[in-house]
């Protein structure tokens, strides 16, 4: 090891323990067996080092290896179906997050489908960095013994749609894979997307594998899939909204909500970490203006799936209007002839942006229809996307509240012209539902944003503005569970006075000294802007400290700017206080993302 690599002064362990080889072949068949014997054989005389790898593999070519990639859950719940259905249809499967395998075990796979999701500006989600990056390299193994398949799940409004899928599809084909069945790439709603190509590689797989599974395969994740899908995204529970208050100042620029929510006798239990699914409907008032803008009857009857609904309830409970896909764009410019849309199209930068910053109302507004063209309700939703749930980190610990869910949810509005738009889910919450409401909602499990396991590990937890929530839980659990690790928050809004979120509840815990410190930015209360990431510089070398003695970081809020801000101050804090170079202050920061010390929930 180079001298200055041993400045990394990290030991990070994988405690997973591969099977011996007298256990990977316990429940083999004797067809399977004689298969196994000869394969092994002609490995022998190609390579004396492959029987050893094939060897102190658990997998085996009867087995439908199923991997996903999941940031947020909707990936994770994707396999787990896959899973369930392919196990129905008698394939032996082995379903893993990509963070629970080595990503040299890769080579022992010779069956697999991915499921994996796109993070940010095309980012492999935490669980898959591993594998992605291995594949990537030059120590990725030949793979010409694998069939294999991906599920790409994206979204469109996205610069690099879909792109960890893509480039899991493009590693394993230029290392020799063979596609079980072409990559099909997924915006936001995916489900029937999902549906086909799942069938379409579980058919697939059963000719190259043949049904080998027992009963009990089928039973086990199947009753696993019950258990934890008491209720889900696809059955919601409907619950009662108990408080939606504003936490911010009269004078403040931004409406933030503290919401709670009764889950009464769900059953529904939650981890701090986790996020709260949120179905939502469309305001009442945007439905009727839409309507009215294209002069469209609204008790039309449209069909939507199995059933048939007004034009109007559609608009209401099925269809997002506040927010626009590129792909309504392309179909308005191309339906209106509108020059000014036409001309958006032929730049996808533009495109995007013009989408993300107009309501489909205004769209429609902005490119009135020739008369004479026809337009009918069933064509116009037909171009739409489906309403999708949207995830807001949960900020309260069930050991605190018990059958209660707190959000901070911070209400999207801004003024076009002389109207107000508001964010789908924010404005429902805020505005839309009044106390004592119902509203549909589901637990969406994130392991990749945990307290450490040891209570007496430090904690730096860093989230501005609304990205506070998931830290509130924490300092709840850490309260309940009486945890003697230190506790550091930045935090940070516009000002002090109209902008500190549960302040009171920070300057009381840090009475109790379960807070063990607490630096505060508000940008906007002196000439020069102060962000988070300058308080982290600030405190370089006792962050630094911190990190030696095993401290866990925790970053949560907006992912385009203040998550790369904050990554990369904590880059040149590594660097300049451990002496290194800037290639191993990020492989330092690396490591800690790898071994769960380093964890982003960032949206």
């Amino acid at each position: 090891m180079l001298p200055e690599q041993q400045k990394l002064n990290q030991t990070m362990l994988d405690t997973n323990q591969l099977a011996s080889f007298k256990q990977s072949i316990n429940d083999l068949s004797p067809l399977q067996l004689a298969w196994a014997s000869g394969y092994l054989a002609a490995k022998a005389e190609n390579s004396p080092t492959t029987v050893a790898s094939v060897s102190t593999s658990s997998a085996t070519t009867s087995t439908l290896t199923i991997l996903y990639g999941s940031q947020t859950g909707n990936a994770k719940g994707v396999a787990k179906g896959l899973a369930a259905q392919a196990s129905a249809e008698g394939l032996n499967v082995e379903l893993k997050s990509m963070s629970e395998i080595k990503p040299k075990a890769i080579k022992n796979i010779t069956h697999l489908l991915i499921v994996a999701s796109t993070n940010g500006e095309g980012e492999a989600p935490d669980d898959a960095i591993a594998l992605h990056e291995f594949l990537a390299s030059k120590k990725a193994p030949k793979l010409d013994h694998l069939h294999y398949s991906v599920l790409a799940l994206g979204d469109t409004s996205y610069e690099f749609f879909c792109q960890t899928g893509k480039d899991f599809d493009l590693y394993l084909e230029k290392l020799g894979a063979k596609k079980i069945a072409p990559r099909v790439d997924c915006d936001v709603d995916y489900d029937a997307d999902a549906k086909s190509w799942s069938a379409n590689v579980i058919a697939e797989a059963k000719t190259l594998l043949g049904s080998v599974t027992s009963t009990d395969n089928v039973a086990t994740i199947a009753s696993a899939n019950e258990t934890e899908e008491l209720y889900s995204k696809q059955k919601p529970y409907s619950a009662e909204l108990l408080v939606s208050q504003k936490i911010t100042g009269r004078d403040s620029a931004k409406d933030v909500r503290h919401i709670e929510i009764d889950l009464g006798d769900s059953g529904l239990t939650y981890q701090v970490g986790d996020a709260l699914g949120v179905w939502f409907e469309n305001s009442s008032t945007l439905v009727d203006e839409l309507v009215t803008v294209l002069e469209l009857d609204g008790l039309d009857k449209i069909a939507v799936a199995d059933e048939s609904l007004t034009l109007v309830e559609a608009l209401k409970t099925k269809f997002e209007i506040t927010q626009t896909s590129i792909n309504f764009v392309e179909f308005w410019a191309n339906k209106s002839q509108s020059t000014q849309l036409l001309a958006i199209l032929d730049d996808k930068t533009a495109l995007r942006e013009y989408a993300g910053n107009h309501q489909v109302v205004d769209v429609v507004k902005s490119a009135p229809l020739a008369d004479g063209t026809a337009l009918s309700a069933q064509e116009f939703t037909d171009a739409l996307r489906k309403i999708t749930p949207r995830l807001y980190s949960i900020a309260s610990a069930q050991s605190e509240v018990e059958e209660e869910v707190h959000l901070t949810v911070g209400l999207v509005q801004y003024q076009l012209d002389d109207a107000n738009r508001q964010g789908g889910a924010s404005g429902f919450l805020a505005n839309g539902l009044e106390e004592g409401g119902e509203v549909k909602v589901f637990i969406e499990h994130n392991d990749n944003f945990r307290l450490p396991a040891d209570e007496n590990t430090p904690v730096i937890m860093i989230g501005p503005g609304t990205g506070v929530a998931p830290f509130r839980a924490f300092m709840q659990e850490r309260e309940a569970t009486e945890a003697t690790g230190d506790n550091w928050l930045f935090f940070g809004d516009q000002t002090f006075t109209q902008d500190f979120l549960y302040q009171v509840e920070w300057q009381n815990y840090l009475k109790s000294g379960l807070l063990t410190k607490i630096d505060l930015a508000f940008s906007r209360d002196q000439a020069e802007k102060i962000y988070v990431q300058d308080r982290l510089k600030e405190n370089a070398s006792e962050i630094f400290a911190w990190l030696q003695r095993g401290a866990h970081i925790y970053v949560c809020g907006d992912m385009s700017r203040m998550a790369k801000d904050v990554e990369a101050a904590l880059t040149e804090i590594i660097a300049n206080e451990g002496q290194l170079s800037e290639d191993l202050a990020s492989a330092y920061l690396k490591d800690l993302r790898n071994a769960k010390r380093y964890q982003k929930d960032v949206y």
